[in-house]
């Protein structure tokens, strides 16, 4: 994270909260579900800063999931009941939660997956001042 957010220095403030916000949340879901909280795996970032966003890479050493399958949060339940994933997380004896997925895609412009669900975009589009950009030669 704090590689992130030096990364971020010259976003807006309320822009690099969001980013950095969105970029927790997936991260702690790479480390708890895809890294089962194992020292021993692997939880690959990647970040890049182009003329027009910054893009994070996050891949996991887990299996992946299926967004079907996950009635335990409140992304499955958006359109009918945003907080009816509370009963059935309770039901399985989950810890309370379950909002990280629609925080992270709520605060970027594009959250995009893998086909198989263990590697992840996080897309915020930044106007940068032009002074500031810096080319690679």
């Amino acid at each position: 994270m704090t590689f992130a957010n030096e990364l971020n220095a010259q976003v807006p403030d309320d822009t690099r909260q969001e980013m950095m916000q969105a970029l927790r949340e997936i991260l702690l879901n790479a480390m708890e579900h895809g890294a089962a909280f194992n020292a021993e795996q692997v939880v690959e970032v990647t970040a890049v800063r182009t003329a027009r966003a910054l893009v994070f890479y996050v891949r996991d050493p887990g299996a992946g999931f299926r967004q079907e399958s996950l009635s335990h949060a409140a992304i499955a339940t958006l359109s009918h009941d945003p907080a009816a994933h509370i009963a059935k997380r309770e039901e399985e004896g989950m810890r309370p939660g379950g909002y990280g997925l629609l925080l992270a895609g709520g605060t970027v412009d594009e959250l995009i997956y893998s086909e198989i669900g263990n590697e992840v975009l996080l897309i915020k589009y930044v106007d940068w001042p032009q002074e500031k950009i810096h080319l690679m030669s």
